[in-house]
């Protein structure tokens, strides 16, 4: 969430405004805007309040367009219904809502058996406000559960828990790390691997490792990171020197597209070392943010001190949480989604994005402008720089120009030790169709007559040019 500074500019006077904004008479008294940075002195009718908001959201950026985001952006019409019905609903009062309750425990219960949980009925987990919060909690019980193990040591000023992962890991494990007082240890990116390595994991466990994160669908590039691998290479640590390190695995995008395109691929409960998975609900879960899901294995791996059960509006509630109020409308659109297109129908989806995120990868390899580092066949999601003979522009040039039509393609550069290596990256999602890829090759194909003219790149700035790339 960004931080907003409240305040106005000196000696900023009040604009004027559509004299049809007036509540019926162009003539009436409908002359000023109402001040932006303090709260109006009385009133204004819903209409007039409505219109000058809607006119101020009119130049944000169109989000059907907009592919730096994993966020889904589009819903079916009944979806949206569904989620007007359910917003005054507050997701924390259980006991005043229960079939919205009975709703999230059915989706927890779906994706236990989605993502083979070896007991579905004992797996536990939330719904949360989006797979950051999930994270947290995952972090939490990682913690607990480690200084449970350690508290003979531990709190002490000389023992400070770790969590080892790699450096291209979502910024809200970074944020975690520095909230909860953990030591991050990054494995940094070398040549062409860009997430996380297995061996090299293994080398920064300890005592004092809390657990070791794997990202399925990293967001620099959409790869899947080895799972499977890295839980060999932690079994043989623990056969060698005792250490016994949980992994948790970060589905946030690819925990919606594996179970479904790529069902052989072992890196879910199924790997008795996973001790939790968490996804977002509003990425490829196809569900408008925010919601998110987090789920352990068993009760075990939830230390129970950590769950609050509270007296709460007339009922015991059990809850694990970062948020308290929020609405339910998030969830009853997740059963909703789940309920629509049951395993058959995500297959179709997601194959459907997948095939556009190919299918557009290749078509960008053919200008002969442009090196792919991934292709779209894990996540639809891939990573391209211009090609190694291009030097009249770079990515920054492309995302800026494309940015001109509309289209908002993030341009970055990866962390160590590949801060030599900028990249565009495209996000496919359900709504993004074939027709929508092409009119996007068009822009492009228009814009790099222009580029191939220039004398050399034009961004100079580029923290201003680069686009969020989590």
């Amino acid at each position: 969430m960004s931080l907003h500074r409240g305040t106005q500019r000196p000696g900023a006077r009040p604009m004027a405004v559509n004299p049809f904004y007036g509540e019926a008479d162009p003539l009436g008294d409908m002359v000023d805007a109402p001040p932006k940075h303090r709260l109006p002195d009385g009133p204004l009718p819903p209409t007039t309040a409505y219109q000058l908001v809607h006119d101020e959201l009119m130049l944000d950026g169109n989000a059907r367009l907009n592919l730096a985001t994993f966020v889904t952006t589009w819903m079916e019409p009944q979806a949206g219904v569904l989620m007007a019905e359910c917003r005054d609903k507050n997701m924390i009062d259980k006991d005043e809502y229960p079939r919205t309750a009975e709703l999230e425990r059915r989706c927890v219960s779906m994706l236990a058996h989605l993502w083979n949980a070896p007991d579905p009925d004992t797996t536990v987990g939330c719904s949360t406000t989006g797979s950051s919060e999930a994270c947290m909690l995952a972090g939490m019980a990682l913690k607990r559960r480690w200084a449970l193990r350690n508290a003979d040591r531990y709190p002490s000023r000389t023992t400070r828990p770790n969590l080892v992962m790699g450096v291209n890991v979502q910024v809200c494990w970074d944020k975690f790390c520095n909230f909860w007082e953990v030591e991050a240890r990054q494995v940094p990116m070398e040549g062409d691997r860009f997430h996380l390595d297995p061996a090299a994991a293994a080398e920064l466990c300890d005592e004092n490792t809390i657990g070791v994160v794997a990202i399925l669908g990293s967001t620099f590039d959409g790869s899947y990171e080895p799972v499977a691998e890295l839980c060999a290479v932690l079994d043989d640590l623990q056969e060698r020197t005792g250490l016994d390190v949980p992994v948790h695995v970060d589905g946030a995008s690819g925990a919606m597209i594996a179970p479904f395109l790529d069902p052989d691929l072992v890196w879910d409960f199924r790997l008795p070392r996973v001790s939790s998975v968490n996804t977002s609900g509003h990425k490829y879960g196809l569900v408008y943010p925010g919601v998110g899901w987090a789920l352990w294995r068993s009760a075990a791996e939830l230390p129970e001190d950590l769950v609050f059960r509270v007296n709460y509006l007339g009922g015991d509630m059990p809850t694990f949480a970062l948020n308290f109020s929020r609405p339910g409308a998030q969830v009853a659109a997740q059963y909703y989604t789940f309920l629509r297109l049951g395993r058959e129908g995500f297959r179709a989806v997601q194959q459907s994005t997948r095939n556009v995120a190919r299918e557009l990868a290749e078509r960008m390899e053919s200008l002969g402008d442009f090196r792919l580092l991934t292709r779209g066949d894990e996540l639809p999601v891939f990573a391209v720089t211009t090609a190694d003979d291009v030097s009249a522009f770079d990515v920054f040039d492309v995302s800026r120009r494309l940015r001109e039509r509309g289209w908002l393609v993030p341009a970055y550069t990866f962390p160590a030790n590949r801060q030599d290596l900028a990249v565009l990256r495209v996000v496919c999602r359900n709504g993004f169709s074939e027709d929508l890829a092409a009119l996007f090759m068009e822009d492009l194909e228009r814009l790099l007559p222009e580029l191939r003219a220039q004398s050399g790149p034009l961004v100079t700035d580029r923290n201003a040019a680069t686009g969020f790339h989590h």
